[in-house]
């Protein structure tokens, strides 16, 4: 098996695994716990804390450990809508952004609140413009993505934050597909509120954090999920998956040291796979070209539905869209938000590559790719 889907999820690099197998098995104690034994588990807890602060340029006691990127979204847009309803009721996302932060804002407009979902352009990108139109005195948060996980698209998020700023709202932006891939510090950017996850960079799975800026220009107060215990600062409540943050710990020191020979060989291999998959004909890169994840790309295939596809590259791993939407029958919503209609939207592979693809798999990739896409041509037409 080829695997070409890591924005849905990465193989967890060997030395995240070696660093978590001691929590696992014989320091297993309660991080919460004040005896020594305890006391061991919450030092790994601590150095992990450290790690991911110094990979998003953030302090240590605003990083918030959570059990992945989903609850850190839900955590961050509930905490504020809860704890800032007095100043306004009006929240602004992007049509492109992940279900998971569509879905807490559609349960949020059932709770009296009032969400505009921004469209983009035909190559995915906000225009700052309507940005602008859509900010209001009562407008609370603005959540753009900085990676869309389907097509790659690299969002302006620096401009983005400091508008949000100038018209008084907060900034989040979901960084689940750009953490541990680009070099990203909070205040260079001027985020408020950031999401993460340990899969997408080797980490494990069921483990992540949520960054909540306690310093200057604001400290944000987030009402909690989670009660009982006051884990967290009070913000995440619950016995904490140790050896998970440990793991998460690694993975993010890990792409802090590797990230820059990471991003020019795997942006090799893409480029190399790119070029050669658009030469089959009747194919199109969908998303802005330069503005886009070095390790992804989506590509349309006229005339070829892309669940065929997926099934007679079955010995290759890839998607035809996000893997948290997998089970619905619906065209991707990114894609149709790019001003595809839905046939095309049907038909559009993504292939995400990572630290353990190689340039010898590009040939057979394609190869494979392009007898698939004739043999389905030759049957519809």
């Amino acid at each position: 098996m080829i695997y070409l889907d890591n924005n849905a999820t990465t193989r967890i690099d060997p030395r995240v695994l070696e660093t978590m197998m001691p929590y696992l098995t014989d320091n297993f104690a309660n991080a919460a716990s004040t005896h020594a034994f305890g006391l061991g588990a919450n030092d790994a807890v601590k150095l992990a804390r450290q790690q991911v602060s110094e990979l998003i340029g953030s302090e240590m006691h605003e990083v918030v450990f959570t059990s992945g990127a989903t609850e850190a979204i839900n955590l961050a847009i509930k905490g504020v809508a809860e704890n800032y309803q007095n100043k306004g009721k009006h929240i602004i996302t992007v049509q492109t952004e992940h279900t998971a932060v569509l879905d807490v804002c559609r349960y949020l407009e059932n709770k009296g609140f009032e969400v505009t979902y921004l469209p983009v352009q035909p190559d995915g990108l906000l225009d700052l413009e309507v940005l602008k139109s859509a900010l209001r005195p009562d407008t609370i948060l603005v959540s753009v993505m900085l990676v869309n996980n389907e097509t790659g698209v690299i969002q302006p998020i620096k401009e983005i934050a400091a508008l949000s700023h100038q018209a008084g709202a907060l900034f989040m932006t979901d960084g689940t597909q750009a953490i541990g891939k680009l070099q990203v510090n909070v205040d260079d950017l001027g985020i408020d509120l950031m999401p993460l996850s340990a899969h997408k960079f080797y980490g494990p799975k069921g483990v992540g954090a949520l960054f909540i800026r306690q310093r200057r220009p604001w400290r944000i107060k987030l009402e909690a999920l989670l009660h009982g215990g006051g884990h967290e600062g009070g913000k995440r409540s619950g016995t904490l998956n140790v050896a998970g943050i440990a793991g998460l710990g690694k993975a993010a020191e890990l792409a802090q040291k590797e990230m820059k020979q990471d991003s020019q060989r795997i942006g090799n291999i893409r480029d190399e796979l790119e070029k050669e998959l658009l030469k089959i004909e009747g194919t199109r890169i969908n998303g802005n070209a330069k503005s886009r994840l070095y390790n992804v790309t989506n590509i349309l295939f006229e005339g070829c539905d892309s669940d065929a596809l997926i099934m007679g590259l079955n010995d290759i791993a890839i998607s035809n869209g996000s893997a948290c939407t997998s089970a619905s029958i619906e065209p991707s919503h990114v894609l149709i938000a790019h001003g595809l209609s839905e046939t095309e939207a049907f038909s559009c592979l993504r292939f995400s590559l990572g630290r353990f693809n190689s340039v010898e798999e590009v040939a057979g990739v394609v190869g494979k790719v392009k007898l698939v896409v004739e043999g389905l041509r030759a049957m519809v037409f």
